[in-house]
Formats: C-alpha cells, structure tokens, sequence
C-alpha cells in the first residue's frame, strides 16, 4: 500500500504490530544472552541468580572471565588474524574482479560471472567438504609421487583463509560492481584526453569514487569472516577460531562466559558498523559538495 494514500484503522493496527513484534523477535533473543551475562549462576541459562561481573574478570578457580580465559582468548586472536587476511584478499581480488566484469568485454563473460557468483547459492559446509578433500587429495598425491610434504594442505589456518576467501570475495565483487555501476565513464575518457595513462585514471579518479563501497566491502568481509562457522568447521586444525571454540563449549557444557563473549563481539559490532556507516555518510557528502 501507498503510505501517503488513506488507510484504515486495522491496517494502522497491524502494521504497527507487525513493526513491534518484528523487532521483539529479532532483538529478545540478544538482549538475553546479554543479561545473562552479568547472572551469578555456572550456567548460561535462567534462573537469574544476582548480579556479578565474575564472566568478564574472574579469575577461578570456579569462574574464569574472559579475560581471563586462555582458550577463548587465542580463539579471538585467531579469528582476529583470520579475519584481516581474508578481508586484505578478498577485498583486492574482487576490486580487481569488479573491474573485469564491469569494464572489460572478453569471451564467455557472463559464463565467468555465474562461476563467480555461484559460491553464493552453494552451502558453506559442502564448499568446506569440498576445499578440504580436494586438498587431502592433492596433499596425499605430492606425499605419494614426489615424497614432499605439503604441510598448508593439512587442515589449518591457510585452508581456513582460503576456504572463506572462496565466497566472502563474491560478497566484495558484488557489492563494488553496484557502485562501479554509477560512475560516470565521462570522466576516464577526460583524463584520457588530458594525456593520463591507464593506471592514474583508475588511481586518482575511479578508485576515489570507489572508496566508500570498497570500505564497504572490506568491512562486510570483515564480518563474515570473524563470524564464518559452517566452512571454517571442516578446514580449521588444532588453532581453533572463536566460533568454533564457542561451539565446543556449547556442546561439552559452558558457563556464561559464553554469554559474556556474545556481548562484547554484539558490541564490537555495533560499534563498527556505526562507525563505517558515518564513514561512508561522510564520504558521500562530500562527494556531493564536490
């Protein structure tokens, strides 16, 4: 329905209980685990049991905060390290992709650009299987033929990058394309008649404009990385990720650090998707005043 047209009362009534009841769902569940994180019980759940901020700074024997915690804390270095190799790759290679699909004309393009969005439609735990099979395959055959032992090929941090690399850069080439989409090829063609080779036209002229989404880009990679479980799961070795280590707990029965982590990383994230959306409101107001 058009919002500036006349409506009736019921549909008033539902839309704005569609609204609240929309963000109850989508928020309860955090604002939970959030509270629980403060709950004076060994157990991540209900009952609330008082107030205390053992689950940040404990220091045990009983209750271990998280900074504190060993474990969860190489698990947030880890994926912290994972996260800034494959938001560095994944945001070069699918700028570079972004320029090929959308400024360049070659033969079976768009044959190219199905194979490069299809990681999107495939699940992360067969890309997983598969990236870890065809590299205990290969590993296997060098061992085999030439004797070398190819230790990246083992289940591990390089396999790990390369697996989440394998679809997070379709989210980077996707999201630059759209933008690249807009600009205005009028001004390339200037410089070019000003005497500018190839590589100052896109450095000081398509790349600026491109600088918001490709912070954009990076930021989302960043993200997806950090959080990435259902790849990471079949690839990662003895260096597990955070995700992983939290799942383990979960699984063999975890106190409410857990909690305490999810609201740290439900913080962190807040915080830095505001602050990239103030970077690329800036960013387009100047763009704007220029």
């Amino acid at each position: 329905m058009i919002r500036t047209l006349p409506s009736t009362k019921f549909y008033k009534y539902g839309y704005n209980a569609f609204i609240i009841l929309y963000f109850v769902l989508l928020f309860s569940p955090l604002i939970v685990i959030m509270l629980l994180a403060f709950n004076n019980s060994m157990f991540p759940s209900l009952p609330w049991n008082g107030f205390t901020l053992d689950w940040f700074f404990g220091e045990g024997p009983e209750k271990v905060g998280i900074f504190n915690d060993a474990r969860n804390l190489k698990g947030l270095r880890i994926s912290l390290y994972v996260a800034i190799w494959v938001t560095s790759i994944s945001t070069l290679i699918g700028t570079c992709a972004a320029f090929l699909f959308e400024q360049e004309e070659f033969r079976f393009k768009k044959f190219f650009y199905f194979l490069m969005i299809a990681p999107l439609v495939v699940p992360g735990v067969i890309i997983g299987i598969a990236l870890l099979s065809f590299a205990t395959s290969l590993g296997t055959f060098l061992e085999l033929s030439l004797g070398i032992d190819v230790r990246a090929l083992s289940p591990g941090l390089f396999l790990v990058v390369c697996g989440q690399c394998s679809f997070i850069t379709t989210f980077v080439t996707l999201v630059i394309i759209a933008r690249l989409k807009k600009f205005d090829r009028s001004l390339e063609e200037a410089a070019f008649n000003l005497g500018a080779k190839k590589h100052q036209v896109i450095w000081h002229i398509t790349l600026p404009y491109l600088r918001p989404s490709v912070i954009g880009a990076a930021a989302v990679a960043f993200l997806l990385s950090f959080e990435n479980f259902n790849t990471t799961m079949f690839l990662v070795g003895s260096n597990a990720t955070l995700p992983v280590t939290l799942f383990t707990q979960i699984k063999d029965g975890s106190t409410p650090v857990v909690n305490a982590i999810s609201l740290l990383l439900i913080t962190c994230v807040s915080l830095f998707a505001v602050l990239n959306f103030y970077i690329q409101r800036r960013d387009a107001a100047k763009a704007a005043k220029s």
